[in-house]
């Protein structure tokens, strides 16, 4: 059953397809880091969520972070197409679809996990 995008059952189901996956869990392993995303024009009107990743574990949940390290802030459009895998992460910050705030360098140490993302997450059947 498809869950509605940036929705809590959303949220949920990414969470449990990224701590499932052993090649997620191995790219994680030994990482942290506390990502907020902002989706400006969503169908609801912006939407926040936040990554959080300890020791391998993940949670994707609905909210404010008082203390990310990194805000990445998107339309609702480069959300979707960066989900989808319809446009690179790295191209839509050169484009300035992609706009980050907070320590740059902390994500460029965490590419081996946001590149193991996308297969873990693939699961997950989503309604845009």
């Amino acid at each position: 059953m498809a869950v509605k995008f940036l929705s809590e059952e959303w949220a949920s189901a990414m969470t449990e397809a990224l701590n499932s996956s052993d090649e997620f869990k191995s790219a994680a392993s030994g990482q942290s880091v506390k990502l907020q995303q902002v989706v400006t024009d969503a169908p609801d009107g912006e939407t926040k969520y936040y990554f959080t990743l300890d020791g391998g574990s993940v949670d994707v949940s609905l909210g404010e972070l008082p203390d990310a390290e990194a805000t990445l802030t998107q339309n609702y459009e480069t959300a979707v197409a960066i989900t989808k895998q319809e446009l690179n992460p790295q191209n839509a910050f050169m484009q300035g679809k992609l706009k980050i705030s907070g320590n740059m360098m902390k994500l460029m140490q965490l590419q081996g996990v946001f590149n193991a993302m996308p297969k873990a997450a693939s699961a997950v059947e989503v309604e845009y």
